[in-house]
């Protein structure tokens, strides 16, 4: 069983409204082995929303939206809301998309809104690695490649 970002499973849940539809997470949810999550959401963001991207302000890791709103506590909550589910129902393994301020796992756009990416972990993603997830990307899971936990907290 995975938490899956619910975008991949063509939920219209992305920052413009719109999904991220996978056919091979689709076939998860079919199976009964997803149980789908939109951590933006979950944290109290509406969507749509404005696109946001992780950066570090002053020593601390923010998320900012591209209209220079601090959305950090919405990202965190969610995260917290995404790993008590997956407590609650005793899953250990998240199939999160990739890139995202919140589920990018490895990689992530590097806050300045400028399609540059660098190493790094959205926030669910971290929270997930840190408390002993196994986490995948629609990218890497097939291949059963996974992100361990990481000491990278960007």
């Amino acid at each position: 069983m995975y938490l899956v970002s619910a975008c991949l499973a063509g939920i219209n849940c992305k920052y413009d409204g719109e999904n991220n539809y996978n056919e091979d997470i689709m076939e998860l949810v079919k199976k009964g082995e997803a149980i789908l999550i939109c951590p933006e959401q979950l944290g109290g963001l509406a969507t749509p929303r404005f696109p946001s991207e992780v950066s570090m302000q002053n020593g601390e890791r923010k998320v900012i939206n591209n209209h220079g709103e601090d959305v950090t506590k919405n990202y965190e909550r969610g995260a917290q809301e995404a790993l008590e589910l997956g407590k609650r129902l005793n899953i250990k393994k998240a199939i999160l998309k990739a890139k995202s301020p919140s589920c990018g796992c490895g990689l992530i756009y590097d806050g300045t809104f400028s399609k540059k990416k660098i190493e790094g972990n959205g926030v669910t993603a971290q929270l997930l690695l840190d408390n002993g997830f196994e986490v995948f990307n629609e990218e890497n899971f097939k291949k059963g490649i996974i992100k361990k936990n990481s000491s990278s907290h960007y």
